[in-house]
């Protein structure tokens, strides 16, 4: 049996669409284990100790936010895919920061949930009320996108916008969405805008959540 010039680019063609099909249907299993991974992992007791530690007016319930705080970081993370995430909590930075200290926990967390060492940054705020930095950014759209804030529009802070703030934490970052407020009141949420980084998830469509490519649409 001869096979023909189109014979050949047919079945040519057939193999690779079948190997797409495979590769993306492995990378969203990927995903989706590694979101789980996250998910389910337990943090060491150490973490909330060392948080009480520094901020001793938290509460039992008020350091298991800081974990799920922790945790929101991380899948912020995971959708930053490798991309320049800020962390705008100060008191969720000083928790990833004691858990990095679990050296091979630290690094065996990171190869499950990101299949990469994931560098520790300092906490960022904006430049001033009115200027966002990239990085934050990043981690607005996705973190808006995550809870279904509309990030031109919130009608409520992400968790990890709101968390200094709510916990009271002296030297925290407080985001605030009156923008027409006094500067005491913190950093002009509304700000942050939704005017660079095309997509919250890295145009990753692999990744089980849709992106953000305009500033309009959702919110809660």
């Amino acid at each position: 049996m001869e096979f023909t010039l189109q014979g050949y680019i047919f079945v040519i063609t057939f193999v690779l669409v079948f190997l797409l099909l495979l590769y993306r249907r492995h990378r969203i299993k990927t995903n989706q284990r590694r979101l789980a991974f996250i998910d389910g992992f337990q943090f060491p007791d150490n973490v909330k100790i060392k948080v009480q530690e520094k901020y001793n007016h938290l509460t039992d319930s008020d350091l298991a936010l800081v974990e799920k705080g922790l945790k929101e970081w991380f899948y912020i993370s995971f959708y930053a895919k490798g991309k320049a995430a800020s962390m705008p909590s100060q008191v969720v930075d000083v928790a990833w920061h004691e858990f990095i200290l679990f050296t091979k926990m630290y690094q065996g967390f990171c190869d499950s949930a990101f299949g990469y060492f994931l560098h520790h940054t300092p906490s960022e705020a904006m430049k001033s009320q009115k200027s966002a930095q990239k990085g934050i950014k990043l981690t607005w759209k996705i973190a808006c996108t995550r809870e279904n804030i509309s990030p031109s529009t919130p009608k409520k802070l992400p968790v990890l916008f709101g968390i200094d703030a709510r916990l009271k934490i002296p030297d925290g970052f407080k985001y605030s969405l009156n923008c027409d407020g006094p500067r005491s009141q913190g950093y002009c949420a509304t700000h942050i805008g939704c005017t660079s980084t095309p997509s919250c998830f890295g145009g990753d469509s692999d990744s089980g959540s849709s992106g953000c490519s305009s500033c309009g649409g959702g919110g809660d």
